[in-house]
């Protein structure tokens, strides 16, 4: 709409449109659930190949840089005049987080199979997918929260952290010398 439209509709355009010459988001959101999906497979193969301790440990590594990056990008992109400058990072870190996420998936999947005995597998991937379903109403949620207090980079920092607890934690398990089941 025009300027004439949004304050012929009661609106202030400066409210309603902050920026408009943003692109339109809603012609990219699909990426990222695709590469994210397409990735998934070949995660699994890789941590068939190399394990998936370690596939999971260098998607963390690179997750982790990629959410963080993405808090600065986003906190110094509010205070330009052009912000949709950065639109093209924006896009391209998004990405990085939904290919390793997705990459991750396929590891972690991999890595059950190879934990549990064939009788619990089953059991353990569904209560798996169960949980990281979770991920779809929970990560929109804190987006929806660090917006409306208008600091949306907080959660880039917040999945940062979180990366970083998962990393340990895979190291812990399953990477440090004398884990119990090393390199799964």
């Amino acid at each position: 709409g025009s300027e004439a439209d949004c304050v012929a509709t009661g609106g202030t355009w400066d409210e309603n449109f902050t920026n408009p010459n943003a692109p339109n988001v809603f012609a990219f959101a699909w990426l990222g659930a695709a590469v994210g999906s397409l990735i998934r497979p070949v995660g699994g193969t890789l941590s068939d190949k190399f394990g998936g301790a370690r596939v999971t440990m260098v998607c963390i590594i690179w997750c982790t840089g990629a959410a963080f990056a993405q808090g600065v990008l986003v906190n110094r992109t509010r205070q330009l005049d052009q912000p949709e400058g950065n639109f093209g990072w924006f896009v391209f870190l998004q990405l990085n987080l939904f290919l390793t996420t997705g990459a991750m998936n396929g590891s972690t999947f991999r890595t059950i199979g190879v934990l549990f005995p064939p009788e619990e597998s089953g059991a353990v991937l569904g209560w798996s997918s169960a949980i990281a379903s979770y991920g779809a109403f929970i990560i929109p949620a804190m987006f929806g929260i660090a917006i409306k207090d208008g600091f949306p980079e907080t959660t880039f920092y917040c999945l940062g952290g979180y990366y970083v607890s998962c990393g340990i934690l895979n190291f812990w398990y399953y990477l440090r010398p004398g884990a119990e089941k090393p390199g799964v």
